[in-house]
């Protein structure tokens, strides 16, 4: 039955909307790793914003330097104009993120959202090598628009595109078949024979940890061996890091312990730390080729983002909030263990690295079932696959531990609700 309060957007909006439809009320107020409708029930968030709120809802030494700056009458818009709210942020990002992981990276404001650092990324791959084809791989999820859509595996995403999605090769992601397929060594075959049909691509893009496409995590060592061909065959490599960046994973970086150093990087999502618009093309200096203007959009420079951006990153100022995140995702991953065996019916295999884990099922239509359940009990949570076949826990970072056992509760009782019936059954 259709909650009252969302009549106007059942009229008004467009039917193209989809989270509300996982989670039918209507919010009011949000706080850290809660958020309460209009009708005061409090609910668990356990999705973040899809990871675009890292840092948790409202985070007060943010909120305090945007009013702040707001008050000012400090820039909104500027184009790519020099502000000094850009220049604090290119700083302290420098200062805190690039220099004390030996990283070298020209930064580039390509518009507002994760596909336009990706469009920006593949445009710039293709200008520098004078190539034209991309490798994608198999359930990656990089973005909505035509560029975006044609390196991402969901087909009924690609669909929506309404026309053919060219100069793009799928080649399988580690594990995509079988542990027994090693698909670094089937992807180089198809780059070495002249009669596969596969050119030598400009770019070679890729998730580390793929969200949307089921929570699946790469090897590290995967991940270096790709990083070699590219380097063998003059391939630039381009991370995709929006959803599996900034700290998601475990480091600020998804691909920091794997030891590689991408070409481009893109990064969107929870750079700015308040769920505000931001996205950055993190380029290697000698790639950094564009004419002035080559590639522009109108709102490039959120100055009310790097407000809140550069406060974000005193949480990077020393190592407590990566161990923080690390002794907490241990515990985000003992739990899914410990859920897998109590309840074999979910036939279920932990998946995911950090916190970006999920439990993958192959009982048809359980992992929605479940997420729609500890939406009942108050907990917001999200599913993933090509078949919504995995539910994830997406807390925010900062989430106290008192507040991973309120959630861990919740799922096990969603869990135990539907397995149960069946068990007895059996």
């Amino acid at each position: 039955m259709v909650n009252h309060d969302l009549k106007i957007f059942e009229e008004l909006e467009s039917n193209v909307r989809s989270y509300v439809r996982s989670f039918p009320t209507v919010f009011k107020k949000a706080k850290g790793y809660k958020m309460w409708d209009i009708n005061g029930k409090e609910y668990l968030d356990f999705f973040s914003g899809a990871g675009a709120l890292n840092y948790g809802h409202n985070d007060e030494k943010m909120k305090k330097k945007l009013v702040e700056y707001i008050m000012a009458d400090g820039i909104t818009h500027s184009l790519d104009m020099a502000t000094e709210a850009k220049a604090n942020f290119l700083e302290k990002f420098n200062e805190t993120i690039l220099k004390p992981r030996n990283m070298n990276y020209k930064v580039m404001f390509p518009g507002p959202t994760g596909t336009n650092t990706v469009e920006s990324a593949l445009k710039l791959a293709r200008k520098v090598t004078g190539r034209t084809n991309v490798i994608s791989f198999t359930n990656g999820f990089h973005g909505m628009t035509i560029g975006s859509l044609s390196v991402t595996g969901n087909s009924a995403k690609r669909k929506g595109a309404g026309i053919p999605l060219q100069h793009v090769v799928t080649m399988p992601y580690d594990n995509f078949v079988s542990e027994k397929l090693d698909t670094v060594e089937y992807l180089e075959r198809f780059l070495e024979d002249n009669g596969s049909g596969v050119e030598i691509p400009a770019a070679m893009i890729l998730e580390t940890v793929q969200g949307e496409g089921g929570v699946n995590a790469a090897k590290f060592e995967w991940l270096r061996r790709i990083e070699a061909v590219c380097k063998r065959w003059g391939i630039l490599l381009i991370v995709d890091d929006v959803q599996a960046g900034v700290g998601r994973t475990g480091t600020f970086f998804s691909f920091e312990k794997a030891g590689i150093k991408p070409d481009i990087v893109c990064l969107s999502k929870s750079i700015s730390g308040y769920g505000l618009p931001l996205a950055l093309t993190l380029i290697k200096p000698e790639l950094d080729i564009w004419n002035p203007g080559e590639h522009n959009g109108t709102f490039r420079g959120n100055n009310v983002a790097f407000i809140t951006a550069t406060e974000a990153l005193t949480y990077w100022e020393d190592d407590k909030f990566e161990k923080s995140i690390a002794e907490k995702s241990a515990k985000i991953n003992n739990f899914l263990n410990s859920l897998v065996k109590k309840y074999p019916e979910l036939k279920g295999e932990v998946k995911g690295r950090g916190f970006m884990q999920g439990i993958s099922t192959p009982v048809e239509g359980l992992a929605s079932e479940i997420a729609a359940k500890a939406f009942e009990q108050g907990l917001i949570m999200e599913t993933a696959g090509p078949e919504d076949e995995v539910f994830k826990l997406f807390p925010p970072l900062t989430i106290s531990h008192e507040g991973l056992e309120k959630g861990f509760k919740i799922i096990e009782n969603s869990v135990k609700s539907l397995v149960k019936p069946k068990q007895a059954v059996s």
